[in-house]
C-alpha cells in the first residue's frame, strides 16, 4: 500500500509543511523511522526525533513549535495521537480485508451466510449457524452447530466458537479464544459425575476478546458478555457470569460462576473475583487482587488479596512492611521487662 503525503492529510484533515508528493508505505516509531514511513510526534518527550528522523512523514499535533528546520514532511493536526491511531485503523482495515470463501473451508449446507464473507482454509462452519455481513472466518476456525455470528464481526485464526453461542456486531476474537467450553462442575456426593452444561454465551455488539481466552457455557440461561467489553489475553470466565458494558479485564483475569460484574469496571492483571458476587458499577481492581466478597458501593478501588478498599490498604501495607522491626522492638521491651523482674526479685 503506498499513499502520497497529500492523500494523508486528506484523509486526517490535516495541514501539509513541506512535499505533498513524497510516497509512504509503512509505518514506523518516530526514532526508528526509515526512508518511506510515516511516523507521528504526540508526546513532548520524543520531540528532538522530529529534527533528526528519517521517516519521510511525520504526523505532528499543532501544539508543538519547532525551533529547528527537519528534513520530514508534516502533517499538522489538532491532536497527533488520534490522527495516528485513526490511520492505524485505516492500515488495519485494508490489511485485514480479506475476502472469499476458500475452497478448503468446510461450510454446513444448512447454514446461512450473509454477504461479503470469507472464510479461510480449513474453517468449519456448522448445521444451522447463521453468519452475517462482512464477517471474517480465518484459518482453523470452528463454528458449531446452531451458533450465531453478528455482521462485521473477525474471528482470527483459531478461534472455536462452541454450539449455541451467540457472538454480536463488530467484535473481535482473538487466536486460540475458546467460547462455549464447558463450566467447571462435578458432584462429589454423586461419585463425582459431571454436571452437564446446556447453557450457552452470549456476546453482546461491540466486544473485543484476546488471545486464548476460555468463556465457558452456562449449565442453565446464558455466560454473557455486554456491549462494549474488552478482554485482554489469557482470561478466564467461568459459567453463568455476566461482564457489565464497557468493561474492561487486563490478562491473567479469573472470574468463578455466577458473578455478576457490573458497567465500566476496570480490573488490572491477575485478579481473581470467586463465585456468586455482586461488583458494583465502576468498580476498580488493581493487579494481582482477590475478591472474596461482593462490591456494593460503585466507584471504589480495591487492592490486595483478600482485598479491601485501596486507601486503607496503602496505610495497612505501610505498618505491614514494618512488622519486622515492630515485633524486634517487642522482644527488647519483654527482655527488658523480665530483666527489670529478676533484678527486682
Amino acid at each position: 500500500m503506498q499513499y502520497t503525503a497529500g492523500q494523508v492529510a486528506a484523509l486526517l484533515k490535516g495541514e501539509i509543511e513541506g512535499n505533498p508528493d513524497v510516497v509512504v508505505s509503512k509505518l514506523s516509531r518516530i526514532e526508528e523511522g526509515t526512508p518511506g514511513s510515516i511516523s507521528f510526534l504526540a508526546n513532548p518527550l520524543y520531540l528532538q526525533h522530529v529534527y533528526n528522523t528519517a521517516a519521510s512523514v511525520v504526523i505532528i499535533s499543532n501544539a508543538f513549535t519547532l525551533t529547528a528546520p527537519v528534513s520530514c514532511t508534516l502533517i499538522k493536526v489538532p491532536s497527533a495521537d488520534i490522527a495516528f491511531q485513526q490511520l492505524l485503523e485505516m492500515y488495519n482495515q485494508v490489511k485485514l480485508n480479506k475476502t472469499g470463501i476458500s475452497a478448503k473451508a468446510e461450510i454446513s449446507e444448512s447454514a446461512t451466510l450473509g454477504e461479503n464473507v470469507y472464510a479461510g482454509a480449513f474453517a468449519f462452519v456448522g448445521d444451522n449457524v447463521r453468519i452475517g455481513n462482512n464477517v471474517k472466518i480465518y484459518p482453523q476456525v470452528y463454528i458449531g452447530d446452531n451458533a450465531m455470528i453478528g455482521d462485521n464481526t473477525t474471528l482470527l485464526a483459531g478461534v472455536k466458537i462452541y454450539s449455541e453461542t451467540v457472538v454480536g456486531n463488530n467484535c473481535i476474537i482473538h487466536s486460540g479464544t475458546v467460547i462455549g467450553s464447558d463450566g467447571f462442575r462435578f458432584n462429589p456426593e454423586n461419585d463425582h459425575k459431571k454436571v452437564p452444561q446446556i447453557g450457552n454465551v452470549v456476546i453482546e455488539d461491540d466486544v473485543e476478546i484476546g488471545a486464548n481466552c476460555a468463556i465457558d457455557r452456562a449449565t442453565l440461561g446464558s455466560t454473557i458478555l455486554r456491549k462494549g467489553v474488552k478482554f485482554d489475553n489469557l482470561i478466564h470466565i467461568a459459567h453463568n457470569v455476566e461482564v457489565g458494558e464497557n468493561t474492561y479485564i487486563a490478562a491473567h483475569g479469573v472470574i468463578a460462576g455466577s458473578t455478576k460484574v457490573g458497567k465500566n469496571c476496570m480490573f488490572s492483571g491477575q485478579v481473581g473475583i470467586v463465585g456468586h458476587l455482586q461488583i458494583a458499577d465502576k468498580t476498580i481492581i488493581t493487579a494481582q487482587s482477590g475478591i472474596s466478597k461482593s462490591i456494593t458501593k460503585p466507584g471504589e478501588v480495591y487492592m490486595g488479596s483478600p482485598a479491601f478498599d485501596a486507601n486503607k490498604y496503602r496505610k495497612a501495607y505501610i505498618h505491614f512492611r514494618n512488622l519486622d522491626g515492630l515485633a524486634q522492638r517487642v522482644t527488647r521491651l519483654e527482655q527488658q521487662q523480665k530483666e527489670k523482674e529478676t533484678a527486682g526479685n
